[in-house]
C-alpha cells in the first residue's frame, strides 16, 4: 500500500518500492506480478521529481527507479 502526501511531491511506498526495485515478494503473500503491475500502472503514472519514502532505507525518486522497470521484471524480483 502507498501513500501520496497531497499537496507535496512525497510518496510513501512501504514495502512497495526501494531504490534499486520492488520490495522482498518472495515471503508468504507476497506477488510478484501484483507488485510490478502496481509499479507500472499506478505508481510510475507519477512525475519523475516524485520522492519515494520508503518503508526503511535511503529514499530515492520515480525517475531515478523508472528506466530500470524492464529490468527488474527480468531478473524476478
Amino acid at each position: 500500500m502507498c501513500f501520496q502526501v497531497q499537496g507535496t511531491p512525497l510518496l510513501l511506498t512501504g514495502d512497495t518500492l526501494f531504490p534499486g526495485g520492488p520490495g522482498n515478494t518472495k515471503l508468504d503473500g507476497g506477488n510478484f506480478a501484483t507488485i510490478m503491475e502496481s509499479l507500472d500502472r499506478r505508481l510510475f503514472t507519477r512525475p519523475d521529481d516524485m520522492i519515494v519514502l520508503p518503508g526503511h532505507g535511503k529514499s530515492t525518486t520515480l525517475g531515478t527507479e523508472r528506466p530500470h522497470l524492464d529490468e527488474w521484471a527480468e531478473r524476478g524480483w
